[in-house]
């Protein structure tokens, strides 16, 4: 089966910029993927070089509160929702294409407290299921640090989580919260991704905040991060990515052996 990855952090640790230089590694290698933009920033398209116009064209799912009513069959004012909404045609009309590479904006429900419940959230939680089913496909999702699309029956069919960090402690304490979390959905982890390395010991530096969580792969500053919010198609950032990648792929082989 194609790889599904979830990639979830601090915000400004560089989760989309990794999520983006995955889809294009996974997209490289001859594999059919999909984007998947599931942050509330909704900065997927644009670390993908998508142009413009067609970024523009584009309302988040979360946004469009009648057709995720009218899916949970709540549009009529009913008190009851169904938990298994049909999602299967989402895909198809709302997602985006730019050289290759289809993008879907799911963007986030608000809810109203931890823990809630609603009509709008069982919508997206549906259509992940199905996106995670979907074999033949590469998948790539940008969380954000609540991890909230993922409930435990979707969690057990995403191959990995990749939970990022940049050196900074309070990135790493986030990034310990995440796994925690995690792992009390059932998600796979093979460990921490570390983002923005300046130095060969920055995730010895950073481990002690890591609650014991290993650092899965180093990735580098480059400074071409910075002269553009689309992400490289070579460099140091870009080939530790492929390593990455690479790596990836032997751990998830090992894990479903």
């Amino acid at each position: 089966m194609s790889p599904k990855v979830a990639v979830a952090g601090k915000g400004g640790v560089g989760k989309t910029t990794l999520s983006a230089a995955l889809v294009r590694s996974l997209a490289r290698s001859g594999q059919r993927v999909l984007a998947v933009d599931a942050d509330p920033n909704n900065c997927l398209g644009r670390a993908l070089a998508f142009p413009e116009h067609l970024l523009d064209s584009i309302t988040p799912l979360s946004d469009m509160k009648q057709l995720l009513a009218e899916r949970a069959g709540t549009a009529e004012g009913g008190g009851f929702f169904a938990l298994s909404p049909p999602v299967q045609d989402l895909l198809d009309k709302y997602a985006v294409e730019h050289d290759g590479i289809p993008l879907l904006v799911m963007g986030t429900v608000d809810q109203p407290g931890a823990g809630c419940v609603c009509p709008e959230s069982a919508v997206l939680k549906a259509l992940v299921r199905y996106l995670v089913g979907l074999g033949d496909v590469s998948l790539v999702v940008d969380m954000e640090a609540g991890l909230e699309h993922l409930g435990r029956g979707t969690a057990r069919h995403v191959g990995a989580l990749l939970v990022v960090t940049d050196p900074a402690p309070a990135s790493a304490r986030t990034a310990a919260r995440v796994a925690r979390l995690a792992k009390g959905l059932g998600l796979r982890l093979p460990g921490v991704v570390l983002n923005k390395a300046t130095t060969p010991d920055a995730g010895t530096k950073v481990r002690p905040y890591l609650d014991g969580l290993e650092v899965f792969a180093t990735l580098p500053s480059d400074p071409a991060l910075a002269e553009s919010e689309a992400v490289p198609a070579s460099g140091p950032y870009a080939d530790a990515v492929e390593e990455l990648r690479a790596k990836l792929a032997q751990w998830l082989a090992s894990e479903d052996n």
